[in-house]
């Protein structure tokens, strides 16, 4: 299975129940989706028919493409059977397919045989498929022997694919009730919007179409001496999200607090859970779109620049096109940063300062410090997430079992969320007292690495090394692994033994933003020990996730060879997990707008520029400055003539605080003879 616990579902319901826009609904958040219609044009005398086939062509958002199968019966399980493992596909309906499969002009045919495969390439197909099909033999038995055709041919259809799709769900009156495998809550379709609507619906229509239930919470006190607490109940909501303010201009009252800071608590569907998915080894979740990314890395060969081009963000390119599944990506518009916070007891928090960690927590919810003014200068959201506290490992697993499914759900259940928000970047980061040395615990375990050559010095508040609290924190490693030496290594016991409460929930996290195509950032040793962690659930995880700094971390630089992510720069960043993130995200952001703005090159087919050669006989070029007053250039001047004195333009400042993606044509350069400098 994949994606919310399935790959393929079958929707079934009677007329006008609701049972299309509900399977809508399910694909609405893929970035593209192939609507393979099996239906035939309505001839040209049923006008009520035109109008139910124009109503569905209206409700489909622009980037949908269509597929016609009405010509051939059996080309569905062709299209099928050829869809990608990247691909999503939504057939409506079945109804039309059996009209097709018996309609004379395909005769002789085989029913039986047509269903079958149909039913082999539904199991087979490695896309994410949704298929609709009418309910039958909940009414009289048709009087004439084509009606009779009819439905026996559909009941064994609709058979047939329930029987190879992973879930069924039954809509009855707009409410939707999964039948295979069993939710306990029912869904309610969405309302269907008016044409005009309906593009812009589709993006929140993912969180109407499935079952509102809840998660479980995370244990969220900083825990008793034990080590860790009990989880939250299923309706708590999930931390406030918040969008910190810029800072203080530099003449404000210094210490004045921020105001006008925008809070939500979004409590979102888990599909995850509502269909009942395990989080296990070996689950198949999707993988990045593999010719969006070479494709658009040799787009950039071709661009309009002066240089030699992108260098070593040639990369950051190719990951965004790749998750976006286009040759053109957009740099990421909305972004979240989670933030765990949650202390390890022992010696692997050996040298902090206690309460530091949560200090540092309370700050960025207030909207203060590194993270929180970062974020306000990317339009970021913050969302400080408390996890579980962890025992001392060197002496006891740092989370039970049961504890290590709750991280994992809640941390599945957060990456949903973000998603059904409309987040298109997630950050993950941690702030806790011994997060360093859990990680370390989990690299020695995974990609058998040393404790001393993935444990950084410890450096005190004051600026002074102490190595006294290093090789505590070295010991404390080696005494969790001798501990464990005759445990088994699986995912979820190194988690328990060795994670804890952070590196557990990231984890989740990970595999949650891969079910959903959402790529995160990784910031810091925890979310890179999470990252070595899915190799063994999911390994497509991986695939979903960019490195923008080492910060010089050994743990960070052994796990990313492993993993086969090469950070895009070297600038050593040590400002806090999360912050070296969203410091390099503006020039990400920029390597991206620049990419999908630019043209290709005259000399490899790109469009010349709108202006002529020459200089217009006007007074002035099109995007100039207006001079002062008093007779201008004419057209007897040389076509290079220097500009005359022009009002002032666009600051250095307003450029630099220009939205990535939005210049407009008053900030193109323009030369003296009014062209584009391009």
């Amino acid at each position: 299975m994949s994606v919310d616990g399935w790959n393929t579902v079958l929707v079934l319901g009677g007329i006008r129940s609701g049972k299309s826009e509900f399977a809508e609904s399910l694909v609405a958040d893929a970035p593209t989706v192939r609507y393979v219609a099996t239906a035939a044009d309505a001839p040209a005398d049923d006008a009520e028919w035109a109008a139910r086939l124009a109503a569905h062509r209206e409700r489909r958002p622009e980037t949908w493409t269509t597929e016609e199968t009405a010509a051939d019966p059996r080309r569905l399980a062709d299209v099928l059977a050829s869809a990608g493992p990247n691909e999503t596909l939504l057939v409506d309906d079945l109804g039309g397919w059996v009209t097709v499969l018996l309609d004379p002009a395909h005769q002789p045919a085989d029913d039986t045989a047509t269903i079958a495969e149909l039913a082999a390439a539904v199991r087979s197909c490695a896309a994410r498929l949704v298929l609709v099909s009418p309910e039958v033999g909940l009414s009289l038995v048709p009087t004439t022997p084509l009606g009779r055709a009819f439905t026996d041919a559909l009941g064994a259809a609709n058979r047939a694919v329930a029987d190879a799709c992973d879930a069924v769900v039954l809509v009855v009156a707009g409410q939707a009730a999964w039948l295979k495998p069993g939710a306990t809550h029912p869904a309610t379709v969405p309302a269907q919007p008016r044409p005009a609507q309906a593009g812009a619906a589709q993006a929140g229509a993912a969180q109407a179409g499935r079952a509102q239930i809840g998660a479980p919470g995370v244990p969220g006190g900083a825990g008793s001496s034990g080590g860790a607490g009990g989880s939250v109940a299923a309706s708590e909501p999930s931390p406030d999200v918040s969008t910190p303010t810029p800072p203080p201009a530099p003449d404000a009252v210094p210490g004045a607090e921020p105001t006008g800071t925008a809070w939500a608590a979004p409590t979102m569907a888990l599909p995850m859970v509502a269909t009942g998915l395990v989080i296990q080894p070996g689950m198949e979740l999707p993988m990045p779109d593999e010719y969006a990314g070479p494709q658009a890395i040799e787009r950039l060969a071709t661009l309009d620049v002066p240089g030699s081009g992108l260098g070593v963000l040639e990369r950051a390119v190719g990951f965004a096109a790749a998750t976006q599944g286009t040759v053109t990506p957009a740099p990421w518009g909305r972004v979240r940063v989670l933030l765990l916070h949650g202390d390890h007891l022992g010696d692997a928090a050996a040298g902090t300062v206690e309460g530091e960690s949560a200090r540092r927590a309370r700050q960025t919810r207030a909207g203060q410090g590194a993270l929180a003014r970062l974020a306000a200068e990317s339009s970021a959201e913050l969302q400080v997430v408390e996890v579980p506290s962890s025992a001392p490992m060197e002496t006891e697993p740092t989370l039970t079992g049961e504890q290590v499914e709750v991280a994992l759900r809640y941390g599945w259940r957060l990456a949903e969320e973000a998603a059904d928000a409309g987040v298109r970047l997630l950050v993950l980061g941690a702030c806790g007292a011994g997060t360093e040395a859990a990680a370390a615990a989990v690299l020695v375990a995974t990609a058998g690495a040393e404790a001393p050559a993935v444990l950084r010095r410890v450096v005190t508040d004051s600026g002074e090394i102490d190595d006294a609290a290093w090789m505590r924190r070295c010991a404390a490693v080696r005494d969790a692994l001798h501990r464990t030496r005759n445990s088994p290594r699986s995912a979820k016991d190194v988690l328990a033994e060795l994670g804890g409460g952070d590196v557990a929930v990231a984890t989740g996290v990970l595999l949650g933003a891969t079910a959903r195509r959402l790529p995160v950032m990784l910031d810091g040793p925890v979310g890179v020990a999470a990252a070595m962690v899915t190799r063994d659930l999911a390994g497509q995880a991986r695939h979903w996730c960019l490195l923008a700094d080492h910060g010089g971390h050994p743990a960070v630089q052994l796990g990313a060879d492993v993993l086969g992510l090469t950070p895009l720069l070297d600038l050593r960043l040590d400002l806090g997990e999360g912050a070296n993130a969203l410091a390099a995200l503006p020039l990400l952001r920029s390597v991206l707008a620049l990419a999908a703005a630019l043209p290709a090159h005259p000399s490899l087919g790109g469009g010349e520029d709108d202006e002529p050669d020459t200089a217009p006989d006007t007074d002035e070029p099109d995007f100039r400055e207006p001079e002062p007053a008093g007779p201008g250039p004419t057209s007897t001047e040389p076509e290079f003539r220097e500009p005359e004195p022009a009002g002032p333009g666009p600051t250095s400042t307003e450029a630099d605080l220009r939205e990535p993606g939005g210049a407009g044509p008053d900030t193109e350069a323009v030369d003296p003879s009014g062209r584009r400098a391009g």
